[in-house]
């Protein structure tokens, strides 16, 4: 997801039940024993009425004994019938509170046993307040009035409009995915489309996807229109590009088609293969910004051209595939593995197409934004909520500190260390080719484990000061006579040894600083020095600190005077203001 321009202080979540407002809670021992083989989700969506109509049907194994089964869905979608092996069970069988629906199983399950179940629900889907950040159905009008439908459900999470487990470790293996709209609308979905089929006024889209990323599977309905090409990957296999675009747009989705097979080609040479070959990269046109629905980007950045010459939300959402879709966090806290590094192949996509200025230069952009008042990587529990408390900072920093950290990482371990443990990180493996790989979730600690056995170093330093503690490493320098002292100051229990580099004039030296401290002696009292002159490491900065609390004031006055004047507006008309 693209990272928000403004967070809001509290989200608009009063309409949600705790359950449903947030994703990725902690599963209980029901839901962990259920896995996932086969669902068949039928979808009949009606942009008349902005209702859905649906109904799950489940393949369940045991992975431990069943006595029932427990799935999320928001409760504003009622049920209407539950069954289990082709009997409909009485309403007493099964239940539906606050976001969490249980079914009584008639015969409970065996560890390896297998049941069907399948669960008819509808309604009026929740609107989305603010798409992609703030999620549910977004239900829009084309330029010639055509519906214009997309789903969004990142941070709440899938139990928006679908039922499921809420949670990033339940996949299911297999999704036939069957959406039926109006006669001349199109459902762009994931993975494979096999058909479609049209009566009585209604065209039904099939799509089969393999193991889908939860909130990654979306519905995309429009009048589209289709742009297409075929890409020869590096690996030997042709990838099949697809771009469904709004009437009136060709020009701009063929030229971004053309634009994705660069892409492709930098994803592929720098990281590893594309995980859904045998599917679809796909892009969608949205009304909403941008979002990493798996095999089916959905984009929204209205063609628009970028000095760089590349389209920045695209490229972050197809970065996406490799971060969130083949690699997914294990917790909500690990979030920065998925916005992070996929923000960082950013930097590293524009020094791969234009060289290391262009990097740097996004880099430095990057910096402006780091905010650090609460940890990366929380060891506690997070609740995806904390994406848009703007006081937090956190739903930024998931971004921008978490690329810093890797470009300071890559720094500190050599491009040969650091890419392989990317890849063994997204494929499980250092020698990724199509076919040879599954779908990873990892955590921040199993990314340590990773770099870690590539170095042969113990880099809890590291990862505590610039994952489990706020703030970041501030550097001390200090000058008796013609010695230069150097000293990190961590939240870290632990020494940051994290070397740094003087530039004395025309040399550059390296300080080990293996306890946190250095010292280095100058060619004179007053020698000109610059501290990390390549910008190597992430570090508190004062003079970005500083601009940090400008710009936050006079982002409060703005607001202020906006909402003054709001309310000056509702007194003139005649309704009460608000002080």
């Amino acid at each position: 997801m693209a990272a928000s321009a403004a967070f809001a202080a509290e989200r608009p979540d009063a309409d949600l039940p705790s359950r449903t407002s947030e994703s990725g809670a902690p599963l209980d021992a029901t839901q962990q024993a259920m896995d996932l083989p086969h669902l068949l989700l039928a979808v009949d969506v009606d942009p008349q009425a902005k209702t859905i109509s649906a109904v799950a049907d489940y393949t369940i194994r045991a992975a431990s004994p069943l006595a029932k089964f427990e799935f999320d869905l928001d409760p504003r979608l009622a049920i209407s019938q539950v069954t289990v092996d082709g009997v409909v069970l009485p309403a007493a069988s099964w239940s539906s509170k606050e976001g969490l629906v249980s079914i009584d199983l008639p015969k409970s399950l065996a560890t390896g046993e297998t049941a069907k179940v399948a669960i008819s629900y509808g309604g009026t889907p929740r609107v989305a307040p603010r798409p992609p950040w703030i999620g549910g159905f977004t239900w829009a009008k084309t330029e010639q009035g055509k519906p214009w439908i997309s789903t969004t459900d990142q941070l709440e999470g899938c139990d928006l409009w679908w039922l499921c487990l809420d949670n990033p470790s339940k996949r299911v293996d297999t999704l036939d995915l069957a959406v039926t709209v109006p006669e001349g609308l199109v459902d762009a979905s994931n993975g494979l489309l096999l058909g479609s089929e049209t009566a009585n006024g209604k065209t039904t889209w099939r799509w089969r996807a393999r193991k889908p990323n939860n909130y990654g599977i979306s519905l995309q309905i429009g009048p589209y229109e289709l742009a297409e090409a075929d890409y020869q990957s590096r690996f030997g296999n042709t990838l099949p590009v697809r771009f469904w675009y709004l009437p009136g747009h060709k020009a701009g989705a063929e030229r971004l088609v053309r634009e994705m097979e660069t892409y492709l080609d930098f994803f592929e040479s720098t990281i590893g293969p594309y995980p859904w070959s045998n599917e679809k990269v796909g892009i969608v046109e949205t009304p909403h910004k941008g979002m990493e629905h798996q095999t089916i980007n959905a984009y929204g950045n209205k063609y628009e051209l970028a000095p760089e010459g590349y389209d920045q939300l695209m490229q972050h959402e197809f970065s996406h595939e490799w971060f969130a879709n083949q690699l997914s966090n294990k917790t909500t806290a690990d979030m920065w593995l998925q916005e992070g590094l996929g923000t960082y192949m950013q930097p590293l996509y524009l020094g791969w197409k234009d060289g290391p200025a262009a990097y740097t230069a996004m880099m430095w952009q990057l910096r402006k934004g780091i905010r650090s008042k609460v940890p990366l990587a929380p060891r506690e529990f997070v609740s995806s909520n904390l994406y848009e408390d703007r006081e937090a900072g956190w739903g930024g920093d998931i971004y921008t500190k978490g690329a810093w950290v890797a470009h300071t990482l890559r720094h500190l371990i050599g491009d040969k260390a650091f890419f392989t443990s990317i890849r063994r990180l997204v494929y499980g493996r250092a020698d990724p080719r199509p076919g040879n790989f599954d779908l990873q979730v990892a955590s921040t600690a199993d990314f340590r484990k990773i770099v870690e056995q590539e170095t042969g170093r113990d880099l809890g330093w590291f990862f505590d000061a610039y994952f489990r503690t706020a703030a970041l490493p501030r550097l001390e320098a200090t000058r008796t006579g013609k010695t230069l002292s150097l000293d990190w100051k961590t939240e870290s229990k632990l020494p940051f040894a994290m070397p740094v580099e003087v530039e004395v004039g025309d040399k550059t030296l390296t300080v080990s600083m293996a306890n946190g401290h250095g010292s280095l002696e100058l060619p004179s009292a007053d020698s000109h020095v610059i501290l990390d002159p390549n910008a190597k490491v992430l570090r508190y900065d004062p003079a970005i600190a500083a601009w940090q609390v400008q710009e936050d004031a006079k982002r409060k006055a703005k607001e202020a005077a906006a909402k003054k004047k709001a309310a000056a507006a509702k007194d003139v008309n005649g309704q009460p203001g608000t002080n």
